[in-house]
């Protein structure tokens, strides 16, 4: 049922997409149905910017134009999904390991949809593990700084370094993640401050202030929600 939904959402955000557009593409299940759907659209003089390289070899697969961020720094609107959509749609994004490049993307972007799946939608942010980028030199002694944060934020389990099947997972800029498994976030702004002060942090998952409308997917169509 959720893909259902996902694939709602993703068409609903390709339609406010128009011909000669530079569109940010995100990463992760709900983002490729918006992916899919805008290249079904066969729009002219389209160009994106993917935000990982698996989105990036999903967009060239189905034939569209790609561009870099350095070629094309004025962004129109970019769509991307997101692991948690809570009070005036901050976010928490991060699963799919592409948190910094979905950031640097979005803060280039004159407008930002969020896309997702009914169950995304919370009223506190924390459920969801909490990303952090971490650059991989020294990232256990990072790890130390970011648990005397989240203790100081009443977050009593520490980041937890992500790994896979075929070991410690790494973005696409070859850094590492650690996951925050916060509960409750009760304070976003001041978690988010806190975190990019620690050096050897690159990026978190919060997502705030970024978003201009989010795109739900339901079971019969789709809600939008503001800030």
């Amino acid at each position: 049922m959720n893909d259902d939904q996902k694939r709602r959402a993703g068409e609903a955000a390709a339609e406010r997409v128009e011909a000669g557009m530079i569109v940010g593409l995100g990463t992760g299940s709900t983002a490729a149905w918006f992916v899919k759907a805008l290249a079904a659209r066969n729009l002219p003089d389209l160009r994106c910017v993917p935000t990982s390289e698996k989105t990036a070899d999903l967009a060239r697969e189905l034939g569209l134009t790609l561009s870099t961020l350095e070629d094309t720094p004025r962004i129109d609107l970019t769509v991307d999904g997101a692991d948690e959509i809570g009070p005036g749609l901050a976010l928490i994004k991060g699963g799919g390991a592409a948190l910094l490049r979905e950031k640097l993307v979005w803060e280039a972007s004159a407008r930002c949809i969020c896309i997702a799946d009914a169950a995304k939608v919370v009223k506190v942010l924390g459920a969801f593990p909490l990303p952090i980028e971490v650059v991989a030199f020294g990232h256990k002694t990072t790890a130390n700084r970011i648990a005397d944060v989240l203790t100081d934020h009443d977050i009593a389990m520490p980041a937890r370094l992500r790994q896979a099947d075929r070991g410690v997972v790494r973005t696409d800029g070859g850094n590492v993640i650690y996951d925050a498994k916060c509960q409750a976030i009760h304070d976003p702004a001041r978690l988010a401050d806190d975190l990019k002060l620690i050096t050897g942090v690159v990026e978190h998952g919060l997502f705030l202030d970024l978003t201009d409308e989010a795109i739900i997917g339901g079971d019969n169509g789709v809600d939008v929600l503001l800030p």
